[in-house]
């Protein structure tokens, strides 16, 4: 990123005891490599709406990519004032429904499904209703959810019916206020002793966001929040007060609408003060890497120890999920004569480990551009998942990325680039029972608000595909999709 450098402040951090955790969850084990359960999607889902056509609200059948739905007092809209990722949602009115005309063979799990009210219309509520004989009759699903935002929200519902289930989303305020529907994600549900996948317990899993690495040195700022220039382990004000309407400025950091985000969807976040240890398997550290889901590492700007990296690999090895990012070579922020490309190669080439355990190389190199030369794959959860479609992604100073194997697979890039093994811009890839997502430059997480003083950027917002990268990555990384 194209930020002017300076050195890092010492700081002396408070790190906080963690009392508590609304969730339990299943996390990553430092003993053997089995791999967590996760749902699958069911056919045709997550809908994004993109497919079909309906522009008046008169009661009618449209062709969906998941199927035909009955659209009473509802269209697809497309404007400007349509809530909605990618072209257009579905927009509903007055007391009107969007409703399945096909069963879900497999059951439905959990359900997700992004809403908001359209354009400066006041709030509306809705609900989700499903049916198990074949829309004979229909039951209310979990509580009624109120769209008060104008950009979407996820509302999560635990439907747990095996065999054949229809869903139908009704708007019940009946006023004129319109709401936009997108993004309905669907897990399929055996129940007990049939086939397919059973949802876990929960849904939420625990992400830990460095902040041990001079991610706050000179104008960078890559964690969800800080006190006082301080990063905490436990950010304040507390999740519980999140709701679906909480804008990102209720944490303070560079990564605070990722964080608020991640919350939103039923996560939880922690981030890693300055000066803690990252271990893997030390029952001791309240803070292991075992007691987490996903760690997120934008940016490092001091070089892993051996043991660090130990642990970080092997943590990925056993079922976790990583999260990386560098910047652009020569961006070293602490002048500690150690940047983060470089940074991430030593942690990927000299290890006690394996070397080169997740099949790519980060390139020396500094690129500024905005491309759509993206993997055309309509079903890979981190470029279509359920938190929107990815259709582009702007580098304002980055790196490259190299794949040495077929662990690797490139997602997006350089516009002038041949979809190969070169000049791509992000990556997924897997390593024992883990998973790796890279991007090469710190930009698009960049919310633009920070702690005072810090000169950030809204990368987050100002590309529509930034943020639904970046959270179908953690979610693809959590093994929620």
């Amino acid at each position: 990123m194209n930020y002017l450098f300076s050195s890092l402040a010492t700081a002396c951090t408070a790190v906080l005891l963690f009392t508590g955790c609304a969730r339990q969850e299943a996390v990553p084990t430092p003993v053997a490599a089995t791999a967590l359960s996760q749902n699958a999607s069911a056919a045709g889902f997550p809908e994004a709406f993109e497919t079909g056509a309906k522009t008046a609200y008169a009661s009618g059948t449209v062709v969906l990519g998941s199927g035909s739905w009955t659209f009473d007092d509802a269209l697809l809209g497309n404007t400007s004032a349509d809530a909605k990722t990618g072209s257009q949602s579905a927009r509903v009115r007055n007391s009107g429904t969007l409703t399945m005309n096909f069963n879900l063979t497999s059951g439905a799990g959990v359900v997700t499904i992004g809403h908001a009210r359209y354009g400066t219309d006041a709030a509306s509520t809705w609900e989700l209703w499903a049916s198990t004989n074949s829309g004979s009759s229909f039951a209310k699903v979990g509580s009624t959810v109120t769209a008060s935002s104008t950009t979407l929200a996820t509302a999560s519902f635990t439907v747990n019916l095996p065999g054949a289930v229809r869903l139908q989303v009704r708007k019940t305020d009946g006023t004129t206020n319109r709401l936009n529907v997108d993004n309905i994600t669907v897990q399929t549900y055996s129940g007990t002793g049939g086939g397919g996948t059973t949802p876990p317990t929960t849904s939420g899993k625990k992400f830990l966001f460095d902040g041990s690495h001079a991610e706050t040195a000179g104008n960078a700022d890559w964690v969800p929040d800080t006190d006082n220039g301080t990063v905490v382990r436990i950010p304040t004000p507390a999740q519980s007060g999140i709701t679906s309407s909480t804008p990102e400025t209720y944490w303070t950091g560079g990564l605070s609408s990722w964080g608020v985000a991640l919350v939103k969807l039923g996560n939880t976040v922690e981030a890693l003060p300055s000066g803690a240890a990252i271990t893997y398997g030390n029952a001791s550290n309240p803070q292991d890497l075992s007691n987490y889901s996903v760690f997120v590492v934008d940016e490092p700007n001091t070089i892993f120890t051996a043991t660090e990296k130990t642990a970080i690999i092997n943590f990925v090895k056993n079922g976790g999920g990583l999260f990386m990012i560098s910047d652009h070579t020569v961006s070293d922020r602490n002048n500690d004569g150690q940047d983060s490309p470089a940074i991430w190669n030593d942690l990927m080439t000299n290890n006690s480990v394996q070397a080169n355990p997740f099949g790519f190389k980060i390139d020396l190199t500094n690129i500024s551009e905005t491309t759509t030369n993206v993997l055309a794959s309509s079903t890979n959860v981190v470029l279509h998942g359920s938190e929107g479609n990815v259709t582009q992604l702007k580098f304002s100073n980055g790196a490259t990325i190299t794949t040495t194997s077929s662990a690797a697979q490139p997602l997006i890039w350089q516009t002038s680039a041949t979809q190969g093994t070169t000049k791509a811009m992000c990556a997924t890839s897997t390593y024992g029972t883990g998973r790796v997502f890279v991007i090469t430059d710190s930009s698009p997480a960049d919310d633009g608000s920070g702690t005072s003083g810090d000169t950030l950027y809204p990368g987050w917002t100002e590309i529509s595909s930034h943020a639904p990268l970046h959270l179908n990555a953690s979610l693809w990384l959590a093994k929620l999709q």
